[in-house]
């Protein structure tokens, strides 16, 4: 009795045991992954690596044109442009020819009106000359009659002494001498100490060189214009008779 009981029960639970496990794995999946932890996980394909693509040209950046520079002011930057001065056509002016201007000798003193070192005059230099003329021959009347330049000559008619006067017709007088004698000597010039004229009678006197004695001169006039008298110098007299330049 005992075994046959035994074996009804084994055989209840042989038939019963897959249905049991059915049951625990659909309602227990908490059970399914515990079972699972530990177990190698399966074997994943590596992909392979991607190729990498060509990589572009970077694009082009338009640089912007620099600016020109800006010229400092002058002085500090180039020198402005200055417009060529004008120059009149050969049509207008002709150069004089270079054969024109003398040959001196000799010097030309200030006092000697007569002579001049430039080229001959045009007709516009000649015209200007004759307008300056007249102005100082007008400014000349307005002076005394002993104002301008006279030469004194002895009676042989050799030039002593030049005299240069100024008679502002006020009754004052003053000069200047020369002895062209001496010419080029530094001391063959210089001031009159003393000139007066009392009536008609004219006198002056001078120092004809430093340390020397004065020179004196006694004059009156002549009906053409001229003053005679007499000069002396170094104690010696003289004739002499003074003209007009």
């Amino acid at each position: 009795m005992n075994l046959v009981l035994r074996a009804s029960i084994l055989l209840l639970v042989l038939a019963g045991a897959p249905a049991t496990a059915f049951a625990q794995d659909a309602s227990d999946p908490i059970g399914n992954i515990l079972d699972q932890v530990g177990q190698p996980a399966p074997a994943t394909p590596t992909p392979p690596l991607p190729v990498p693509a060509p990589r572009a040209p970077p694009p082009a950046v338009a640089r912007p044109t620099p600016a020109p520079p800006v010229a400092a002011p002058y002085p500090y930057g180039p020198r402005p442009q200055i417009a060529a001065p004008y120059a009149p056509s050969s049509s207008t002016y002709a150069p004089p020819p270079p054969n024109l201007s003398p040959s001196l000798a000799e010097p030309v003193f200030v006092d000697e009106y007569d002579r001049t070192p430039d080229r001959p005059m045009n007709s516009a230099e000649q015209g200007y000359e004759n307008r300056m003329r007249s102005s100082f021959a007008a400014a000349q009347g307005m002076q005394g009659p002993l104002d301008g330049a006279w030469t004194l000559r002895s009676d042989a008619g050799q030039a002593v002494y030049t005299l240069l006067l100024v008679d502002k017709n006020n009754g004052r007088l003053e000069g200047a001498w020369r002895d062209p004698r001496r010419p080029g000597s530094r001391d063959s010039s210089g001031f009159l100490a003393a000139i007066q004229k009392i009536g008609t009678q004219l006198t002056a006197s001078f120092y004809p060189s430093p340390g020397a004695g004065a020179v004196t001169l006694t004059l009156t006039p002549l009906g053409n214009g001229e003053w005679t008298g007499e000069l002396t110098e170094g104690g010696a007299r003289l004739g002499v008779v003074m003209s007009r330049n």
